[in-house]
């Protein structure tokens, strides 16, 4: 007739597992954005925040506006450095906004 058979579903530890594999893409997604976007970025902030907190008169730096200068003064307790970026002309800049700083002019990497 037009009635049709009902099966009943095997109980079990089977409701478990599913579970588990519908949450196991979402771990792996989590898992490579934290080793390939997350992680990286905070150890670039790491670094980035240690070479502005051994900021010293004398470094050459460069700007995140690409300003290119000499560290005139650096104040302990302030968050402002002042840069040379002509003769007689200095620029006070944020700490955090200084993106690099360079190598003295005649620096090697060569040891030999």
């Amino acid at each position: 007739m037009l009635i049709s058979s009902a099966y009943a579903q095997t109980a079990g530890d089977a409701g478990g597992m599913a579970i588990l594999m519908q949450l196991a893409p979402l771990l792996l997604i989590f898992g490579v954005f934290y080793f390939l976007l997350i992680r990286p970025q905070q150890q670039k902030q790491k670094v980035h925040k240690e070479m502005l907190s051994k900021l010293k008169r004398g470094d050459r730096v460069i700007t995140a506006g690409g300003i290119l200068g000499r560290v005139t003064e650096v104040k302990d307790g302030a968050d402002e450095v002042e840069v040379e970026v002509a003769a007689n002309t200095r620029i006070r800049v944020l700490r955090g906004s200084i993106g690099e700083v360079l190598k003295p002019i005649g620096a090697n990497d060569d040891k030999g």
